[in-house]
């Protein structure tokens, strides 16, 4: 296996290659701000070591690209909603608990219409089949080019929702359409929530990933593309295309994913530290622990496989406020290389204090020698007490634990922390996210409700449910593996009924990886 990893983080762009297990070369390059120069900077120096610069089975590249859009109301589009699911649900219709800022920006067109499950299974009510049909005209007509579409309890059976997939199909084929069950968990409205967020980012999903085709070209690299999705697995180019959302917080999954491999630890905490913020989290079997509650992404509420995560602001590039003494959160960004005094800009930052306190050794050490060794003390013990604090509130042990400290500003993380046995550096730690990029798995996952099946029937009916959505996404079946089971009796419904959820993953199948990019 040969595979070049990238990840495009908010100051820097890391690229690595990685044969028979071993990173054989990774390199850092600032982050550009049309994404794509930065991308081609980052391969044209892996590249230039000749040791990097042979033929690759695939490239797989880590973005926050579209989660960016999102929180900073960039690039979205204007998009119809289509809610399936009449009488019972309204009371709330699409974009009701969105910030309203951001519902001005996609809301195009509404539309609720009879139809949807019960929460067994059954038929809620018959679908509005001309219903939709007057939708799709009234979408063609309005020019959106969008739509999502959801049913309640569509995880169950996603009947109508395929139904409304094949009439838009029929009346508007140039409509990119979005169904919930494709997307989300149980939960109408957060499940909802990620079908229009991912609607909304059609046609910069679609832009995004021609551009680093474009760039992989441009770079002489013949191979398929994978985009890194949130829980720490791949999917293929045109998955991604389909389903942007499934690369929000991919990033710092990447870096856990990444620390794991480098260390060989399944289970410890991960704190990796970047230029503009620090991402906190816990390893559980080689996978980011995942978040069990909503997750809000730019404010909207969504059930996204996202890991549980807590962000900082503080990193290499962090400002340092000097009365009082103060690290972060704002940031200089991917300008470090311009406005750290170090490399001869006017703004203190966290790298300054690291130079000056002979942590690491990068520009022109002379720049920092006036700071004084009090104001040096007193920066690095604030950033030291974030970092302790805020590794603790995500402990789930009541002891002492190992911590991975990765990212370009690991510099940052102590030799000695309250609550954690042992901190651990790794070669290449810089380039983590890198890293799990480029060892990252293709997953599958599976999560409804099962009735009159023993615990164990009802749990191996998901696993094989999760094992061939996984093959179908490209992983090697003889591979798989489960990595998250959960299950949760309910009741409230009759007879013996069990919500399971099981997620397995394994690696990219090689079929897969000699298709055409």
């Amino acid at each position: 296996m040969k595979r070049i990893g990238i990840d495009v983080g908010g100051t820097n762009t890391d690229a690595v290659l990685i044969a028979d297990d071993k990173v054989v070369h990774s390199v850092k390059s600032a982050t550009t701000a049309d994404v794509t120069s930065g991308i081609l900077a980052a391969l044209k120096a892996l590249r230039s070591n000749p040791a990097a610069a042979v033929p690759v089975d695939a490239v797989v590249i880590g973005t926050t690209h579209f989660i960016n859009a999102v929180v900073q109301r960039r690039h979205l589009q204007k998009i119809g909603a289509v809610r399936i699911g009449m009488p019972a649900s309204a009371s709330l219709p699409p974009f009701c608990d969105w910030p309203a800022d951001l519902a001005d920006i996609v809301s195009g067109e509404t539309f609720m219409l009879e139809g949807g499950h019960d929460y067994d299974g059954r038929p809620f009510m018959p679908l509005d089949i001309a219903g939709l049909k007057a939708a799709a005209h009234a979408i063609k007509a309005k020019g959106l080019r969008s739509v999502a579409v959801a049913s309640s309890f569509s995880p169950l059976d996603p009947a109508h929702e395929n139904t409304a997939r094949e009439i838009f199909a029929e009346i508007c084929p140039d409509v990119a359409v979005t169904l919930s069950h494709d997307l989300g968990r149980i939960g109408l409205l957060e499940r909802e929530n990620a079908a229009l967020l991912n609607a909304a980012l059609h046609d910069l999903a679609v832009t995004t990933v021609a551009a680093f085709r474009r760039a992989i070209t441009d770079s002489g690299i013949d191979a398929p593309l994978f985009l890194t999705q949130n829980d720490g697995t791949v999917m293929q180019a045109e998955i991604a295309t389909a389903f942007p959302v499934m690369s929000f917080a991919s990033g710092a999954t990447n870096s856990m994913r990444g620390a794991a491999y480098l260390s060989g630890l399944d289970d410890a905490m991960v704190v990796d530290v970047g230029g503009t913020t620090s991402d906190i989290g816990q390893l559980r079997h080689g996978f980011p622990r995942e978040a069990n509650a909503v997750v809000e992404v730019g404010g909207v509420r969504t059930l996204f496989r996202m890991p549980d995560l807590l962000s900082i602001g503080l990193g290499g590039g962090s400002h340092v406020a000097q009365d009082p003494v103060r690290v972060g959160p704002l940031s200089v960004g991917y300008r470090l290389t311009a406005d750290a005094l170090v490399f001869g800009g006017d703004q203190l930052t966290a790298t300054d204090i690291a130079v000056a306190a002979g942590l690491i050794d990068i520009g022109d050490r002379a720049r920092v020698a006036h700071l004084p060794k009090s104001l040096v003390d007193a920066a690095l013990a604030d950033a030291h007490r974030k970092l302790e604090g805020d590794i603790d509130r995500m402990k789930t042990e009541a002891g002492d634990v190992p911590l991975l400290a990765v990212g370009g500003g690991a510099f940052l993380v102590p030799e000695r922390l309250a609550g954690i046995s042992d901190i651990v550096r790794v070669d290449h730690g810089d380039c983590a996210n890198a890293v799990g990029a480029a060892i990252a798995q293709v997953s599958g996952e599976a999560d409804q409700v099962f009735r009159d099946l023993s615990r164990d029937e009802a749990i191996a009916a998901a696993r094989g449910i999760a094992e061939e959505r996984a093959v179908e996404a490209g992983a090697d079946r003889d591979t798989l593996k489960t990595v998250d089971v959960e299950d949760m009796p309910i009741a409230y419904l009759p007879g013996n009924a069990l919500r399971v959820r099981v997620r397995v993953a394994g690696a990219i199948a090689e079929p897969k990886i000699g298709a055409a990019a």
